[in-house]
Formats: structure tokens, sequence, C-alpha cells
């Protein structure tokens, strides 16, 4: 048996949030529904000016597996922070929501702990302003062969592509753990990174990868058209198992040539944040598991649906609980 069912690798990112208005985001320059990096100044401007704050751990992988913890299952995450007052609160949070956090903070005179001012406006939709801080100088000498060795599954953040280090990172963790017999797969984030990094994604998808989790909107970003249906073929031609989420429209699934669709019911979120990320936990933790995968993406609408019941990135309900109601565990 692996010591660990699902490693991660990604931005350990502290959320910072608050709720907002359409008047306040267009007051402080802070373009609505997307994510955007910012520069220090930046960030120390927008925090201040930030209300009734609530802060987590964040980092989309890491918030995937606290949601795969909150399940049950044996994690850990491999990311990087400084030896001050927010690297400390991440590293205990994790660890205290049973994810081994296996990189101490980093003491010295490196960049601060990378934090994300959140701003979730009225209808649910966030607002990202992330500085990314030491997360971003994560490289191979960060990924312990032993830790990604020792995973059923590593999961990658595409997020961190945007450095030549960073890609050297997944490739060390995504070779060590295909090279003990798990499988490696990756989030593919967000439709800008992709479109910075379109060659080097598709072939990591098709020379490393196991599986790849995507939006509606990542999964055409990587043929630059419209064509959704033509996407997911041509990515499923390239990778054994695809998955894209469809917002309302629900989930397809393509694995080994056999399209699985899975239906959601539409609510109004009261704070979006999150929701793919707990969507890929719920998924996760059905492949893990042995889950068929109609059973797999249901349990991943379920987990998506609680996170978007309620402010932050990370399920307060018991998952496994809202499995058994549902009845797929």
């Amino acid at each position: 048996m692996k010591k660990y069912q699902v490693v991660g690798i990604g931005n350990a990112v502290v959320d910072v949030l608050t709720r907002a208005d359409d008047s306040f985001l267009e007051h402080m320059g802070v373009t609505k529904g997307i994510m955007q990096l910012v520069e220090r100044e930046r960030a120390e401007t927008l925090y201040g000016a930030m209300e009734s704050r609530v802060q987590a751990p964040g980092g989309s992988v890491a918030n995937t597996l606290a949601g795969i913890g909150n399940l049950g299952l044996r994690t850990a995450f491999i990311g990087r922070v400084h030896d001050d007052t927010l690297g400390r609160f991440y590293a205990e949070a994790m660890a205290k929501d049973g994810t081994d956090f296996v990189n101490p903070p980093v003491p010295g005179g490196e960049l601060p702990t990378s934090r994300s001012m959140i701003f979730v406006s009225p209808d649910g939709e966030r607002s990202m302003n992330t500085y990314l801080g030491i997360s971003a100088e994560l490289g191979p000498d960060d990924v312990a062969e032993a830790v990604a060795g020792e995973a059923e599954v590593v999961f990658l953040e595409g997020y961190l592509f945007d450095k030549p280090k960073g890609k050297e990172a997944f490739l060390k963790a995504a070779r060590a753990c295909r090279a003990a017999g798990g499988k490696a797969g990756i989030a593919i984030s967000d439709p800008f990174c992709v479109e910075r990094h379109r060659t080097d994604f598709l072939t990591l998808i098709e020379d490393e990868m196991d599986f790849v989790i995507g939006n509606e909107a990542e999964i055409r970003s990587l043929y630059q058209n419209d064509d959704l249906e033509a996407d997911l073929a041509a990515v499923g031609a390239i990778c054994p198992l695809v998955v894209c989420t469809r917002s309302g429209d629900g989930v397809t699934i393509l694995h080994e040539g056999t399209r699985t669709d899975v239906p959601v019911k539409k609510v109004v979120p009261v704070d979006a944040t999150g929701a793919g990320d707990q969507f890929a936990a719920g998924f996760l933790y059905g492949l893990v598991t042995g889950c068929d995968m109609g059973r797999a993406g249901a349990m991943g609408t379920v987990a998506a649906g609680e996170v978007i019941g309620h402010m932050g990135p990370r399920p307060e309900a018991n998952l496994q609980a809202l499995f058994r109601q549902k009845g797929l565990i």
C-alpha cells in the first residue's frame, strides 16, 4: 500500500476573502470574475482595502487536497512558503486539515508567502488578485522523489507552468509517480495560462499524463477554437481520461474512448470560489477508490455543490455523509 493516495503539487497561496459589490470593484480597478496576477505593492493596497476578511490556506490543488482529506484519504502537498507569519499559518493549517505539508517553510531573504485577495460579488462571482511571491519559485529541488513515488495519484496545478523550473518540478513528480506504478494528472487551471504555454501543455498531456481535468473554456483554449466536441475528441486522442466541467450543463468524461455525461442541478452560488477545485476532489476520490466514471463524476458535482453554498474554497460539511445521502457510497 502506498503511503499517500493523492499527492498534489502547486501554488501555496493564502486566500483572503471579502464581499464586495460591483461599484467597489470598479473603484479599486478590479476586473470582475477572473484571476489576475498582481505585484507586491498592489497586493498590499488591495489587502488594506478589504473589510471583514476571511483567511484560509488556498491554492487550487491545495484546496482539492483539503476536499480529499475531508473524504478520509491519505494526502500530501508539495508547495513552497516563506518562514513568515502567513507561511507558518499555511503549513500548520494544511497539517491540521490532515494533509502532510512535506516542505518546511523557507527561512532567509526570499520572497514572502503568496496570497490572493478574493472579492466575492453578490452574484457569487469571485475576482481574484494573486501575488505569487515565493510559491512561484517552486522547482525540482522541492520535489522529493520518495514522496511522489509513494503516491497512487499525483495531481498537478497548471498555474505553476509560468516558470521553467515549475515545469521541471512537474516532470520530476509525474515521472517518479508513474515509474512506481501510480498515475499522474493535471488541472489545466486557467485559459490564459494555457494561452501562454499551449505547446508545452499539449506535450505534457500527451507524453506524461494519465488524466486531465478542465472546464469548458480551458479545454477549448488548448486548440484555439469554439468547437468543444472536436476539442474533447482531440484531447481524448492523446490522453486516456479527460474530464470537462461545463457549469450548469454538467460534466463530460471521456475514458479510453467511452463517453459519460453527468448532469448537475443548477443553483445560484453563494461563492463560486473553489468549485472546480472541489469537483476535482470528489472526482479523484471516486477514481482512487475504484468507482466507475459516472459515479466519480457525480461525486465531483456533489463536492462542488457543497462548496458554492458558503463562503470559502474548502468544504464545511462532511462530504462522505453527502455522498451517502445521494446513494454514491
